[in-house]
């Protein structure tokens, strides 16, 4: 074999110390704040549950992990900016099931599955059916009587086109053959005060926004996505409990980091995510609002994106949703 003359030696040698600083770098993870963005406004249902994270986070890596919210562009704006940080662990995104919606409804300056490596996700984002007190149903199946019987007349909110809220009551139609009328919102505070005020007969949202509502006897739930029951909603059947077994839709809460991103810092994160997720104090806490923590690997969820997207791509081809 040929031997290295003194150049190539110092190459060779200049090679394997960036190749150790590197590792070591990995390895001492994090030695300077991390940040996560939210592409939403604050005070919405991901907001707190980033926070939550990001502060136990901090305390387990004694750095600071900070939530910076990046609202704008039906979620684009904060998304592309992580799509084009720097793949070094420093730089997070929060993420919802718009992530893999946005993308089919408009034009979006990054590919929201190949610009980003999957990390953990946080939580199930159920929906839950509420329907105005006035509306003569109380049960899933006698709503879908009702609709039939006035095709067209009943209407639904959504805290904006395109939204997990607007394609759940889509698939609700296109599973049981009826019509109704959409009714989009900026945001679910307005689409839920309209849903008091009567002037909206039904809607899908998550559990936090409606739960003091239903409570209160403001509002009838009659189904929730997803399985098993809610814990702080026992008496509302499941859709599939309810009568519509083909209901699918679930959506999610996760953390998403720049595609590159060193998969030793992204399996050092996910693992601790899962920690925080699985300890008692933490699950007690989320349950009580309605939030299920929903633990995963990466590749896990990696596999949650893919099936998601096709999923959505068919219910919005057959609504012919457009922006």
């Amino acid at each position: 074999m040929k031997a290295f003359n003194a150049v190539q030696r110092l190459v060779l040698v200049g090679a394997l110390m960036g190749l150790a600083s590197f590792v070591s770098a990995q390895q001492d993870y994090p030695n300077k704040p991390v940040r996560f963005v939210s592409p939403f406004p604050p005070g919405g249902s991901i907001d707190p549950l980033a926070r939550m994270a990001a502060g136990k986070l901090s305390e387990k890596w004694g750095q600071p992990a900070v939530v910076e919210n990046r609202p704008g562009g039906n979620s684009i704006i904060g998304t592309d900016a992580v799509a084009k940080s720097a793949p070094d662990g420093y730089t997070f995104l929060v993420a919802g099931t718009p992530h893999v919606i946005t993308p089919l409804l408009m034009y979006t300056p990054y590919d929201a599955m190949k610009d980003f490596a999957p990390v953990a996700t946080l939580a199930k984002s159920r929906q839950v059916l509420v329907l105005n007190t006035s509306v003569p149903a109380n049960t899933l199946q006698e709503l879908i009587a009702l609709a039939k019987s006035k095709p067209g007349e009943l209407n639904f909110s959504s805290s904006g086109s395109g939204n997990t809220n607007h394609l759940a009551s889509e698939l609700v139609c296109m599973l049981a053959g009826i019509k109704m009328q959409h009714v989009p919102y900026k945001g679910a505070g307005p689409a839920i005060t309209d849903l008091l005020g009567g002037q909206v007969q039904l809607s899908f949202h998550v559990p936090i926004s409606v739960i003091g509502h239903i409570k209160a006897g403001k509002l009838k739930a009659i189904a929730v996505a997803g399985e098993p029951r809610l814990p702080a909603l026992p008496q509302v059947p499941t859709m599939a409990e309810a009568g519509l077994p083909e209901f699918k839709l679930q959506g999610w809460i996760g953390i998403l980091a720049p595609a590159g991103t060193p998969k030793l810092i992204i399996d050092k994160t996910s693992a601790e995510i899962a920690k925080i997720l699985a300890s008692a104090e933490i699950h007690e806490k989320l349950v009580s609002q309605g939030i299920e923590p929903l633990i995963s690997t990466p590749e896990q969820f990696a596999a949650l994106l893919k099936a998601d997207m096709a999923l959505f791509a068919k219910i919005i081809k057959q609504a012919n949703i457009k922006m």
